[in-house]
């Protein structure tokens, strides 16, 4: 009595009901009109009831219908997702999910809709994705130039300064996308561009790991004489110290006449290795240069442009710290180690 009085779950208060009603002698017919139910199904709650108690008030969910696909099937639609069409002998080079149903459907007697296709793909952690590139190190000499310049970072020497130096650019008068709140179905709109004029200028950046600030000079072009130039300025901002630059194997860096003259003047030049210009920490610092004054722009003049630039790294030296801890944790730093990415 007590349970058809305070159940919450309708399965259950009807249940109960259907037992009460049984106690107090009424037939399986008049259940069953009662409960708008059928006679069978009464009977067998009333079974139930009398076989396990209390525990048969209770209703027993299933899982609802069983997976169509078993694991092998899933297993065999992502391995063949995972292949390019042109692999597989088809005339495209890219899976659309129609492509793909289809050619299950033909080739490995799986009928299914995209849809379910898809949900199997997303499941299995397959997801749609752009293509990447990336380039392998063959240099030679890598072990013992990531070594070295690890130790730079982490240890960095007691007689010197260690200073990331690269170029950033070309940078071309031309409008960049990017990315912002906008109201919905009312973007930034950016003007179309056909022709470029103004010709293109590059900067020439010092990651500074002691301060954590960056030195930078705007320049027409970047050959070595411009490297070399910016080699003194960085001397004469740091007269009394060895000076350890870590640069990328780009041609001016490694000029003669660029290395003669640092040899002469305490500057030890600290190469990556080849294909590897992810160990330069000054990398980084592009990604975000370019996402804070680049993208979403679209500036009438180079002088504008480099305002804008020179504007957001002095507020980025304003804020910034010493820089430590370079990837921590991260299986570059493990013994055996593969290069794989550029």
């Amino acid at each position: 009595m007590k349970i058809t009085r305070s159940a919450k779950d309708r399965v259950r208060l009807r249940r109960s009901g259907i037992v009460l009603a049984s106690v107090q002698g009424r037939s399986a017919r008049e259940i069953a009109a009662m409960y708008a139910a059928t006679e069978g199904y009464v009977r067998e709650v009333i079974h139930a009831f009398n076989e396990s108690g209390f525990a048969a008030l209770s209703p027993k969910w299933r899982d609802g219908r069983p997976a169509k696909f078993r694991s092998a099937a899933r297993d065999q639609i992502c391995r063949i997702a995972a292949c390019t069409p042109a692999e597989l002998g088809l005339p495209f080079t890219t899976w659309s999910l129609a492509k793909l149903v289809n050619y299950l459907a033909e080739h490995a007697w799986i009928k299914a809709s995209t849809e379910t296709v898809r949900q199997i793909l997303r499941k299995a952690g397959v997801p749609w994705q752009a293509t990447k590139t990336w380039k392998a190190s063959k240099d030679p000499d890598f072990v013992a130039k990531k070594a070295r310049i690890l130790d730079l970072y982490g240890h960095p020497p007691a007689d010197g300064r260690v200073i990331c130096v690269d170029e950033f650019g070309p940078l071309n008068l031309q409008p960049r996308p990017g990315r912002g709140w906008f109201p919905r179905g009312r973007p930034a709109r950016q003007r179309a561009t056909y022709t470029r004029t103004g010709g293109g200028r590059h900067m020439f950046a010092a990651l500074d790991l002691a301060s954590g600030q960056i030195f930078y000079r705007f320049r027409d072009r970047k050959r070595w004489q411009e490297f070399l130039d910016f080699c003194k300025q960085l001397r004469r901002r740091f007269p009394s110290e060895k000076l350890y630059l870590v640069c990328d194997n780009y041609g001016p860096h490694g000029k003669a006449e660029v290395r003669n003259w640092c040899a002469d003047h305490d500057i030890e030049l600290v190469y990556t290795p080849t294909n590897a210009s992810w160990l330069n920490w000054i990398e980084c610092e592009f990604t975000a240069v370019r996402y804070f004054t680049l993208d979403g722009s679209d500036y009438p003049s180079h002088a504008a442009q480099e305002s804008a630039i020179a504007g957001y790294l002095r507020w980025r030296n304003r804020h910034y710290h010493p820089k430590r801890h370079f990837a921590v944790n991260s299986k570059i730093r493990r013994p055996d180690y593969l290069p794989n990415v550029a």
